[in-house]
């Protein structure tokens, strides 16, 4: 019974002066966690959707463009939220401004397989 309350009082770290720099210490793995990932994950993301908003908000009319669907087009008409947007003749279809992946150059009219 004698070693039990000996082993008790031992093992409730009746003094504070270590405590707290124990804790501090285990708290730089998860820091240095959040920081790799921040750098790896979320800031490249955010730069991907930034440049997405400028190709976004850089269309205008004439433009060919690529779809998020895979559908290449050429603009035709701007709204503020929506872009009309001719993919053959005598065919346009009507879509939000969002689903634009990216424009198109010239040297990509052409198909090379033909």
């Amino acid at each position: 019974m004698l070693m039990e309350s000996v082993a008790w009082a031992q093992g409730t770290g009746g003094g504070s002066s270590g405590s707290g720099a124990g804790g501090l210490l285990s708290l730089i793995p998860f820091a240095l966690i959040f920081i790799i990932f921040y750098f790896l994950v979320i800031r490249p993301q955010q730069k991907r959707q930034k440049d997405q908003k400028a190709v976004v908000d850089a269309v205008k009319k004439g433009d060919k463009i690529v779809t998020t669907s895979g559908i290449w087009g050429t603009v035709t008409n701007l709204g503020k939220d929506t872009v009309t947007v001719q993919i053959a003749d005598n065919v346009k279809i009507k879509m939000q401004r969002e689903n634009i992946a990216r424009l198109r150059g010239d040297d990509e009219d052409k198909d090379k397989d033909a």
